[in-house]
């Protein structure tokens, strides 16, 4: 059987999904995200919870049934329930809901292990249900419970209940890798198998993450011909989740030529909705949804970028309703730097480039970030305070701050290649580093070292704990005022590199 050209998508979020271990959705949330999955995301059904948990299940399905037969989608709509006579049946009619996904014994080890009864009458059980909702507008899906178990262990006895359910109104049949035990090619050998031996029927697929296969299985079930696929937004789901529906999409449309009814442009806001209610927070690396996906690290790959697209593949960010971005750090190259000053509407030339590279460089390789947004005053410090020909280099300092004693700053310096140290105490670490370099320019240099006159510091846009620091020092020498500023993770740092500007200036200025 041909893989088929179009594959229906059930989103189980609301009912699996809730079965990830501390996550609980009110009735108004769910709502929300149940709407939104309909109407935005385009998912062909969901199933939204499970019959007799609780009074809040049932007021939580009754909300998303109203609110889908409002719009005209109530047959989209799910309710996972069991073999039990009228029970579930009626729980389902109460509710409002029309769909039952009814979850039977897919292995004769459950069967026997679990329901303590023979095959014959667990099917007669089964029926008995279908039945009965038939009778009442219910419509029927056929959940196999541990199917994958019994493909394994004893394949008769699943064909022998799709046998005896011949003529029964059940819409569609859903096979569950429920202990998620399955691989690729066993899930295709499986689906093949029920395939071949019942062309007439649907087939759902519904995989478990144990093995972080469940992507690469509903793949192999697709391709070996199941109907439908069931998945949640971010993969979430009872132990290690089920298949996540982003990933599954774009592997089906770009690699399978299989086309699902998903407005993919909605799926990175359906994944934060389902973030932040369910408070599981999506890893950055996780495919097509993940905060950092888009993001190139190394610089060839931004160079390529600008090449024809040669780091590029056909997982646009641009479907997904995101962009592009190039991370900055001490993997950047001049390419992704370039990439970001465009996107902020900044040229520079190549030398001034350079500087800013190393800039960046400097401040990746102290672990710290760079956000494109912090460009701006590492280029404007770059641009104004930069020099080639430094006359003072400082070449060693360490500051000291212990309980119960001032500030301690000890200080080397090379002014026109000569050495000088001092050391000083102060009201705080940088008064104590000042106060150190005034001695080097008062005792030893015999000359006056200018007054500081004001201290500002600033916090380039964004409110991070790690964001970058911009010092911006008045200095008065004589009737002259000097202004320089420094910009680095520290404080601290960033003053002292305003202050050695400063001194470069002064040095070079009065000894002309």
């Amino acid at each position: 059987m041909a893989i088929k050209n179009k594959i229906e998508i059930l989103d189980a979020t609301l009912r699996e999904g809730e079965q990830t271990d501390g996550v609980s959705f009110s009735a108004q949330e769910k709502v929300l995200i149940s709407s939104f999955l309909l109407r935005e995301l385009a998912v062909d059904r969901i199933e939204i919870g499970s019959c007799r948990v609780s009074a809040g299940e049932f007021e939580g399905v009754k909300s998303i049934c109203a609110e889908a037969e409002k719009h005209g989608c109530l047959d989209r709509v799910e309710v996972l329930g069991f073999v039990d006579g009228k029970v579930s049946v009626d729980w389902l009619r109460n509710a409002g809901a029309g769909v039952l996904n009814l979850l039977c014994k897919g292995s004769a080890r459950h069967c026997s292990g679990q329901l303590k009864k023979s095959p014959q009458q667990h099917i007669d059980d089964v029926k008995k249900v279908i039945d009965y909702a038939f009778g009442h507008d219910i419509k029927v899906n056929l959940y196999l419970e541990d199917w994958s178990g019994g493909m394994q262990r004893n394949p008769d006895y699943v064909l022998s209940m799709l046998d005896s359910l011949d003529g029964f109104p059940v819409n569609r049949y859903m096979l569950s890798d429920t202990l998620g035990v399955l691989t690729p090619m066993k899930t295709a050998e499986y689906v093949k198998c029920m395939r071949d031996r019942y062309p007439q029927l649907h087939f759902d697929f519904h995989a478990h993450n144990d093995y972080d296969l469940a992507v690469a299985n509903s793949l192999a079930a697709a391709v070996a011909g199941v109907d439908g696929l069931h998945t949640t937004i971010n993969g979430l789901g009872e132990r290690a989740g089920n298949t996540p529906l982003a990933s599954i999409h774009a592997i089906l449309c770009d690699h399978c030529g299989v086309s699902t009814n998903i407005n993919e442009s909605m799926l990175y806001e359906a994944s934060r909705i389902v973030e932040s209610y369910s408070g599981v927070a999506v890893p950055v690396n996780h495919p097509v949804v993940g905060e950092k996906v888009f993001m190139q690290v190394a610089g060839i790959h931004a160079d390529g970028d600008s090449k024809g697209g040669l780091y590029c593949n056909d997982l646009k960010p641009e479907r997904f309703g995101r962009r592009r971005s190039y991370s900055l750090g001490k993997s950047s190259g001049r390419a992704n730097i370039r990439k970001n000053l465009e996107e902020l509407g900044i040229k520079l030339d190549e030398s001034t480039m350079e500087l800013v590279t190393r800039r960046v460089i400097e401040l990746g390789d102290k672990k710290e970030r760079v956000m494109p947004e912090d460009l701006p005053y590492i280029a404007a410090d770059v641009l104004k305070n930069s020099s080639g020909n430094e006359v003072v280099k400082l070449t060693d300092y360490v500051l000291n701050l212990a309980k119960g004693s001032r500030p301690m700053a000890s200080v080397c310096v090379e002014v026109r290649g000569e050495r000088y140290e001092a050391v000083s105490s102060g009201s705080g670490q940088y008064d104590a580093f000042v106060k150190a370099l005034r001695k080097i320019w008062q005792e030893k240099l015999n000359s006056v070292f200018p007054t500081l006159d004001n201290y500002v510091v600033t916090i380039p846009p964004g409110g991070r704990t790690d964001a970058l620091v911009q010092t911006v020092i008045s200095w008065k020498w004589g009737d002259r005022t000097l202004r320089t500023c420094g910009l680095d993770a520290d404080q601290n740092e960033a003053a002292i590199k305003a202050t050695m500007k400063m001194l470069n200036i002064y040095e070079k200025e009065s000894k002309v």
